[in-house]
């Protein structure tokens, strides 16, 4: 391992972040892990001597910059803030209300966005640090029912690759990570799923949902490995921008990398046509 780490990584308490938690844990570093009440702080510091909680719901943005001045305080300089709080919201775009997509994006990007701010102070008078993002390959391809999901995670990508700019020339890293489909919470506990009220997309929406259903708990990817490759990219000298996870993400992206490619040469002439 490169160097002892203090990692800041939000949601704690099951997941990806359960996961990188412990392997962090398991190679030195310290983890300070954000959790949403006393018993799962109980339960997260009791892993490790250098396991640290703090009850923080991401979505409580007055409270974030105090708890980060504190971590700082107490248990030292964050090393790797880890963007790991978040869930999935599933339903129509039709029938969703717009309070379910306001839900959706003040976890997955504004909880995430106020957490980057908090850290950045820190990092940028350092001249070091890195911040991971968990987005998803649902923030590079698409499919039908999830829209104001992808909607967040394709939102966490742009800035996750904007900021890197900003921030590149004061030695901060900025790594979008985007795992395919994992054994977590993500398509069961942690799911929201808007009812169904239009018959007309049972037939587009239907074999999606029970596909995602059938297929819980028996995902391909493993957690544990995926901490382990989150690990490799905090230890790397030069991390990358994006970190793909899981042979179904590759497979989907190139895909519809190749795909975008056709459309955009097949539609070559009109876009030139527009120069004046």
């Amino acid at each position: 391992m490169a160097s002892r780490k203090i990692l800041l990584i939000t949601g704690v308490s099951s997941g990806f972040g359960l996961a990188l938690a412990k392997e962090a844990l398991a190679v030195g570093h310290t983890v300070v892990g954000t959790v949403r009440s006393a018993q799962a702080r109980r339960d997260f510091e009791s892993l490790s001597a250098a396991a640290f909680a703090r009850v923080l719901d991401v979505t409580d943005f007055e409270a974030i910059e105090g708890v980060v001045s504190e971590i700082e305080a107490t248990v030292g300089p964050i090393d790797v803030l880890v963007n790991n709080a978040g869930y999935g919201h599933e339903g129509v775009m039709e029938e969703s209300p717009l309070s379910e997509m306001r839900r959706q994006f003040d976890v997955n990007v504004f909880g995430a966005v106020a957490m980057m701010k908090a850290v950045l102070p820190f990092m940028r008078e350092r001249r070091r640090g890195h911040i991971l993002n968990m987005t998803s390959m649902g923030g590079h391809v698409t499919m039908p029912g999830i829209a104001y999901y992808c909607g967040s995670k394709f939102a966490l990508v742009g800035i996750s690759e904007t900021l890197g700019k900003e921030v590149g020339p004061f030695g901060i890293a900025v790594t979008a990570v985007a795992p395919g489909s994992f054994r977590t919470d993500w398509a069961g506990r942690s799911m929201t799923r808007t009812p169904r009220s239009i018959a007309d997309y049972d037939a587009i929406f239907d074999p999606v949902r029970k596909a995602r259903e059938e297929k819980s708990g028996r995902q391909l990817g493993d957690p544990q490995k995926a901490a382990l490759a989150m690990l490799a990219a905090i230890d790397a000298d030069s991390p990358p921008a994006h970190l793909l996870l899981g042979s179904d993400a590759l497979g989907l992206v190139r895909g519809k990398l190749s795909s975008l490619g056709d459309e955009i040469r097949a539609w070559e002439t009109v876009t030139v046509s527009t120069d004046g």
